[in-house]
This record gives C-alpha cells, sequence and structure tokens, in this order.
C-alpha cells in the first residue's frame, strides 16, 4: 500500500473516533428533559439536582465539556460511574478479559468453519455445493441468543459437557475458562461462519474460473499446490474484509450472547449502565467500540497490500 493510501486511511480512522467522541461526549446534551434531574433521580430535591449538574459539568459550556472529556478519555480516564462512584477505566478492565475472550475464540472458529467448507463448496460444485448454500442460508437466519439457548439445553444440561453460565478467567484456570467460552463462542461465531463461508465460495469459485488457473491446469500443476499458491490468495481478499464488515456484529452480538449465558462482560456492563443512565460508562463503552471496530477495519485495508500486491500501487 503506498504511503499517500496509507495516510489518508489513517486519517479517515482518526476523523471517524472524532465525530464519535463527539457525539459521546455530548450524549447527556440529548437525554430528553433535564439530564441532571434524569440522573438525580425523580425524587431529588432542587439542591440535588444541582449537585449532579455541577458533577456531570453542565454548568460549562458544551465545547469546555468535549475537551475536558475528550482529554480526560486520552489518558485513560473516563470519569466515575454515576451509580458504583468506581472508575469506569476499572470497570471496563475488570469486564474486558471476558468479552475478548468469547469474541476471538468466535472469530477463529469463524474463519475455521466458514473457510473450510467454503472452500469445498467452491471447489466440488454440485450436492457438496448446494448443501454448503443451504447451511450458509440457515446460519445466517438463526439469531445467536436461540443457538446459544439450544446449546445450553443439549450440550451444558441434557449431556453436561459444559458449564451452563458464568466466566472463568484464562490466568485462574485455562481448561475451566476454554470450557466456559466454548459454548457462547459457538453461538456467536453461527452467522460469521455462514457469511464467511459465502465469501470464501464465492472467491474460490471466481478465481478458479480465471483463465491462468485453467493454464496452470492444462500444464499439470499439482491440485494441492495450485490451490494453496494461486486459490486462496486471490480468494482472500473478499474474506477477509467481510471479516472487517463482522466485527462490529460481534460487537453487538455478544451482548446478547454474554446475557444468555450470564456472563460479566462488557456488553453486559453497558446493558446495566443504559438502564441505569450511567452516561460515564455508556460513553466509555461507546468510544471503546468505535476504536475497536475502526481499528479492525483500519487493519483489514493494511492486509490488502499483503495479500494481492497489485494493491500497493493503488493510487
Amino acid at each position: 500500500m503506498s504511503s499517500r493510501l496509507l495516510v489518508r486511511r489513517l486519517g479517515g480512522a482518526v476523523t471517524v473516533i472524532f465525530l464519535a467522541s463527539i457525539m459521546v461526549a455530548l450524549m447527556v446534551h440529548l437525554v430528553p428533559g433535564d439530564a441532571a434531574s434524569a440522573v438525580a433521580g425523580d425524587n431529588a430535591s432542587a439542591e440535588q439536582i444541582e449537585a449532579t449538574r455541577e458533577r456531570l459539568g453542565l454548568n460549562d459550556p458544551i465545547w469546555v465539556q468535549y475537551f475536558n472529556w475528550a482529554g480526560n478519555a486520552l489518558r485513560g480516564d473516563f470519569g466515575t460511574s454515576l451509580i458504583t462512584n468506581r472508575p469506569v477505566t476499572d470497570m471496563i478492565k475488570q469486564v474486558l478479559p471476558a468479552t475478548l475472550s468469547i469474541t476471538l475464540a468466535a472469530t477463529v472458529i469463524a474463519v475455521f468453519i466458514g473457510v473450510s467448507f467454503g472452500g469445498i463448496a467452491g471447489l466440488r460444485r454440485g450436492a457438496v455445493d448446494r448443501i454448503a448454500s443451504l447451511g450458509t442460508s440457515l446460519g445466517i437466519a438463526m439469531p445467536s441468543f436461540w443457538v446459544g439457548m439450544l446449546l445450553v439445553t443439549f450440550l451444558a444440561l441434557e449431556f453436561d459437557l459444559f458449564p451452563v453460565l458464568g466466566y472463568t478467567p484464562l490466568t485462574e484456570d485455562p481448561v475451566d475458562w476454554l470450557h466456559h467460552i466454548t459454548l457462547p463462542a459457538l453461538a456467536l461465531s453461527l452467522g460469521m461462519s455462514a457469511e464467511v463461508a459465502r465469501q470464501t465460495r464465492g472467491g474460490v469459485v471466481d478465481v478458479m474460473a480465471q483463465p491462468y488457473i485453467r493454464t496452470a491446469r492444462a500444464k499439470g500443476a499439482p491440485g494441492t499446490r495450485l490451490f494453496f499458491r494461486h486459490v486462496v490468495r486471490n480468494a482472500a481478499i473478499p474474506v477477509v474484509t467481510v471479516l472487517g464488515l463482522q466485527i462490529g456484529r460481534l460487537l453487538g452480538g455478544v451482548i446478547i450472547i454474554e446475557q444468555v449465558f450470564a456472563v460479566n462482560g462488557l456488553g453486559t456492563m453497558a446493558v446495566r449502565a443504559v438502564g441505569d443512565r450511567d452516561f460515564p460508562v455508556i460513553q466509555a463503552y461507546v468510544v471503546l467500540t468505535t476504536v475497536i471496530v475502526v481499528s479492525i477495519n483500519l487493519l483489514v485495508d493494511l492486509s490488502y497490500g499483503w495479500i494481492n500486491p497489485r494493491v500497493r500501487t493503488e493510487e
């Protein structure tokens, strides 16, 4: 990838994060009515409401509020929870490992299943292809929370192969950690697996129809070498693209999955904060997920140059 294109990608990522930060910092002002009254509660006195307004900094001009909040956020200080009075950063550090464990495990499962089934479907046209296409359609259509409940019913309750609820940190017991994240990761990965399989199948079919593949076959190139040297790399770009797009879906889906499996993760914290109108926690969650999604998509853009050298010379 050319340096000019890299600068453009970085500039776009920074712009998105900046705009998201403005929206998040002004979130308190978007609440219908008086935000201080909403935070203080229905039975709060005028003095309590005024104290809440002062605590939230609502008496300052909007631009001052934004720069104060943004400056602290850049230093990793997202303020204090209005409900627990704990630093929001400490709350995130406590719950983030569970969410990252489930999300990363789901991504690995989705890539393995999706690339495997999609590659087989693209190479073996006919009955295998039709079965794989039906499977991807079902995978996309089935809600992850419903799949999660089925997994709990059969694999956890019926056969007692996995724990039903909760989460064990990796540092405490790696085996128990793996047992606890397996079912949530499987449920979360289903839709992503189907999308990856569909893109892999389409990419393999397109590459196999290219003239250089037919020429290599005519020259007697071994099938395994042909597949891994030419087909995989050229079919990878749409797969990598859909992986980047699915990160946002995973971060949204993990909120529901954590509720199903009673995992105290980032999504559970966000749901609780929304119900409690805990604005500092909500602001931190939105900024964090925005940074994660933008960073992943930036890495996807940068990976194009490695996958396909022709992309490095674009623009």
